[in-house]
């Protein structure tokens, strides 16, 4: 989607002013001498939009119409199909993205990763000294190439559905709207924005984890392009989750002949994998054996099996339980060998109480005309990190739809626009104080 920038910066609209008249500087200079902190925040709960004059109703006009504009590239982007792991596919729609992002004034970085690129994009603020507001999002589906033949991308009665539509390219289109929008109104955040997309995050980002962590000491706030709830709620907290390769090593025979000379690797992985759900029985604990591979022939004693296990917690506690139990497994039968390997982990992001960004947030939507609350939320994602550091965090500022990882995954289209203005609303007005 492209747009160019009006000339100048549009002319003052009307909005309700402080009735004391006092400026925007001068509301500056009393938020620091009351306690703001040193990066511009402000204490207020309300949001600032007085900061920018009409922007409210400027926001929510020229939101609804790019909607239109919105919902054809989130299609558009549904079409470039992505696995993870499709290293051409991944940076195909990587330099789609890039282009995309640079047409509203973001500069662009690739970090090459073997598995598909990672894209780092960053956008000027009004205030360059103070800390960027960092977004994390990601490129890459669980839908495998070719899927598009018998389930196309397709919009009907306010629905568009389509691999990967909600998770995530819709975040990537309405983030790119939202720029888009501030543009055009020849406005530009009020902090400075970084974007960081990864394109492994559906395997638990274990390369992009590390690029999205060197982002988050210097960032005033991190919000997620993830889906919401399915009823628009953000996300506030995430369960923690850990991908696991439990491999058994047996020994091979011949299932007939000789079969008290092999050690099956099927039989001890099955046994295993019912001692390790009746070990992880705890309501801070969830297992998901996803895969199972294992055996060559069934006239062959299996010498070797794996399984990958889903884990998801919530507390830091269970997960860390979790995983020391699963690094102490032993053999069942003699001659069997037993591992169990970490591929990806996330911490456990738990809620925080009195969420000042949350807060912020609603305030932000109630200026706009909408309603909107916070609740956590089960899955996992990259905002973990943030959350788990006790950073301002939010997820869940996407699409609207349901259905993600499943058929039936989809976005509603008639709160495209909202979002849209949330999202500039949210860039474009100062942060109130977030810590301390």
């Amino acid at each position: 989607m492209t747009t160019q920038s009006a000339p100048g910066q549009l002319p003052a609209l009307e909005l309700d002013r402080p009735a004391e008249g006092r400026s925007a500087e001068n509301r500056s200079a009393e938020n620091r001498s009351a306690g703001a902190d040193p990066a511009g925040s402000r204490p207020a709960e309300a949001a600032d939009t007085g900061a920018l004059p009409g922007l409210p109703a400027a926001l929510r006009s020229r939101a609804g119409t790019l909607a239109g504009p919105v919902r054809r590239r989130i299609a558009e982007l549904a079409r470039m199909e992505s696995p993870t792991a499709d290293t051409v596919r991944l940076n195909q729609l990587a330099e789609e993205l890039a282009a995309g992002y640079a047409a509203t004034g973001a500069t662009v970085r690739r970090v090459p990763n073997e598995a598909g690129d990672h894209l780092v994009l960053d956008w000027a603020g009004r205030r360059e000294d103070l800390a960027p507001v960092l977004i994390v999002g990601h490129h890459d589906t669980v839908w495998p190439a070719g899927i598009l033949a018998d389930w196309p991308v397709e919009e009907q009665d306010g629905v568009l559905t389509g691999p990967g539509v909600l998770d995530m390219k819709g975040g990537l289109a309405l983030v790119e709207g939202a720029l888009a929008l501030l543009a055009d109104l020849g406005q530009r955040p009020h902090r400075p924005v970084r974007l960081v997309v990864v394109s492994d995050e559906e395997l638990g980002s274990p390369d992009g984890r590390r690029l999205v962590e060197r982002q988050l000491s210097g960032a005033a706030a991190v919000l997620g392009l993830e889906p919401p709830h399915p009823d628009g709620r953000l996300k506030t907290a995430r369960r923690g989750s850990s991908r696991v390769r439990l491999t058994v090593t047996g020994k091979e025979s011949h299932a007939g002949n000789d079969a008290a000379l092999g050690v099956s690797a099927v039989d001890e992985l099955v046994d295993q994998l019912v001692a390790v759900r009746g070990l992880i029985c705890h309501p801070d604990a969830e297992l998901n054996a996803g895969r199972i591979l294992g055996g060559t022939r069934a006239n062959v004693v299996a010498g070797r099996a794996e399984a990958e296990l889903g884990l998801r917690f919530a507390t830091p506690e269970a997960q860390s339980r979790t995983l020391d139990t699963l690094a102490r497994l032993t053999p069942l039968r003699p001659g069997a060998k037993v591992r169990a390997e970490v591929v990806s982990s996330r911490p456990t992001w738990p809620v925080r109480t009195g969420d000042p960004l949350l807060r912020h947030v609603r305030s932000l939507a109630a200026a706009l005309g909408q309603q909107l609350d916070g609740a956590p939320a089960g899955g996992a994602g990259d905002t973990n990190a943030a959350g788990a550091r006790g950073l301002p965090t939010l997820d869940g500022l996407g699409a609207v739809g349901a259905g993600p990882h499943a058929r039936h995954e989809h976005i509603r289209t008639d709160l495209l626009a909202p979002r849209i203005a949330l999202l500039a609303a949210l860039l474009a007005v100062p942060l109130p104080r977030l810590r301390g």
